[in-house]
């Protein structure tokens, strides 16, 4: 084994820990370019354990902070992490020699894909770790999403490595190279050329309102105390002045949605779980919203957990959504829970996205974690949703990377979508995923962000066949792999484990 070899692994889990980390979308091309060439030129058995190892190091650098564990539990997800991610370099080493060579560049792209899209359904953490994400801010790019789901773009970033690391191993030569260059430099380009003609050809002159996202008061509440309420742990003594505290964040967002009402918002948003208010208290709190939202005929999307105290599972994690004339159009309980503390006190929904009719449009609403299984929100597709609001929360080191997740959801699907994040960045974006606005929970002064939100959605091939091109990529993979499976039977021998 080369001392080369050692340096591209390194080279790669580097990039590896630096792209999960921060917004660097070239540098995720180079991490898979310099993974997989360390991958093919290194003996099969050290080099799959030597890529573990590299792919191990970069996540478990990267992912510190941003995964909700810590201790030997952090260090459990990030193995499963490594051990999904290594997974395609293992099928390329395993089925590319054994294809035609035109084809043999696919087997690496058609493993990604399928690897991650199977993780998404059969993982609680959903779509978190998916290559299409880093790709974030690269527009053109970003809008292969409307037509194929982020699969599409995790395709296209694996099948260039492939592409360049066999053309590497050719040394070039064009003869033999030429019709997998081509095919591969055609199909990117025509994707890219495609995404910028979507986005000039977009109508800037459909109508708009103006939103404004609140979030709550950052010096009301001890650190940790609200987590506690959520949880139901509240001494019957402390129930009076919890109770107290708690009104004043209730007068609070309203008055501060009667105040952006005045200055002209239509719709005002609240993160998830920022109204807390305890179980008989919630009426009340309703009827007060519904009076002011018919009062200033102003759409009110309401994150409210409401805490069941002495329940088992205490807390709803909600979205209520009064329209403009005093109705609740919307009462949505999130139906994903994070894994772990969330998982451990929250009642679940029902797995329905909720879309619904406005004199201004048809808005759906999900919250937070919801928003990263791309299966689920794409109900409001189908519902041709104009506008999705996702109330959500967040942590600071979590705060750039979940908010753009959410936006490829507005992509793949056509709609306006306004996200409210306490303790996070909130941002509205329009359906071809261009920022409108966006607001940092951590920056100081006023956290309100007021933004003028297009609404009319756009009907897309991937609301309308979902995860077609995912589950294409499956069956190519399981008949390759049935392929090489066949010959290893009829021609079984140690070596033919990797050719």
């Amino acid at each position: 084994m080369e001392a080369a070899s050692l340096i591209w692994f390194a080279v790669g889990a580097t990039l590896l820990a630096v792209v999960t980390r921060v917004l660097v979308p070239p540098a995720a091309w180079l991490m898979l370019t310099a993974l997989l060439h360390a991958s093919r030129s290194t003996p099969p058995i050290v080099g799959t354990l030597l890529l573990w190892l590299a792919v191990y190091a970069g996540l478990a650098f990267g992912n510190r902070g941003i995964l909700p564990a810590s201790g030997a539990v952090y260090f459990a997800i990030v193995v499963d992490y490594a051990t999904t991610f290594a997974l395609p370099f293992v099928c390329d080493r395993l089925l590319a020699d054994h294809v035609a060579p035109p084809l043999r560049t696919l087997i690496f792209p058609l493993a990604f894909v399928a690897v991650e899209f199977l993780r998404s359904r059969l993982s609680p953490a959903a779509t978190w770790g998916s290559l299409a994400y880093t790709q974030y801010g690269e527009l053109p790019l970003m809008q292969v999403a409307a037509f194929a789901g982020l699969w599409g773009i995790t395709f296209l970033m694996a099948w260039s490595a492939s592409t360049f690391d066999w053309a590497l191993g050719q040394r070039f030569d064009w003869a033999i190279v030429r019709m997998p260059g081509i095919a591969c430099a055609g199909v990117l380009g025509a994707a890219l050329l495609g995404g910028t003609l979507r986005l000039v050809w977009a109508p800037t002159d459909r109508p708009s309102f103006r939103a404004a996202m609140l979030n709550r008061p950052v010096d009301l509440f001890a650190p940790g105390e609200m987590t506690r309420i959520a949880e139901g742990r509240v001494a019957p003594d402390e129930r009076g002045p919890v109770a107290e505290k708690l009104a004043r964040l209730h007068d609070w967002f309203l008055e501060g949605s009667r105040r952006e009402a005045h200055a002209g918002a239509r719709l005002v948003a609240w993160p998830e779980t920022n109204l807390l208010i305890f179980k008989e208290d919630e009426s009340s709190f309703i009827e007060r919203a519904r009076q002011l939202a018919m009062l200033e005929h102003v759409y009110l999307a309401i994150g409210m957990g409401t805490v069941h105290l002495g329940d088992p599972l205490p807390l709803e994690n909600k979205l209520v959504l009064i329209d403009a004339h005093g109705k609740v159009a919307i009462s949505y309980r999130k139906s994903h829970a994070v894994i772990g503390w969330e998982a451990e006190i929250m009642k679940r929904g029902d797995g329905r996205l909720p879309v619904v009719a406005t004199d201004d449009g048809r808005i759906g609403g999900a919250v937070c974690f919801d928003a990263d299984f791309p299966e689920f929100i794409r109900q409001a597709g189908m519902a041709a949703a104009d506008l999705l609001v996702v109330p959500s929360n967040d942590w600071r080191e979590l705060k750039a990377l979940h908010g753009q997740m959410a936006v490829f959801r507005a992509i793949e699907n056509g709609f306006s979508l306004v996200r409210p994040a306490s303790s996070g960045i909130s941002r509205a974006v329009d359906p071809w995923g261009r920022e409108l606005g966006v607001a940092d929970y951590f920056a100081p002064g006023d956290r309100t962000l007021t933004v003028q939100v297009p609404i009319g959605g756009i009907r897309t091939i991937y609301a309308r066949a979902g995860d077609w091109f995912a589950w294409l990529c499956v069956a190519a993979l399981a008949l390759a792999a049935g392929q090489f499976m066949l010959v290893w039977l009829v021609h079984w021998s140690p070596a033919t484990l990797f050719g």
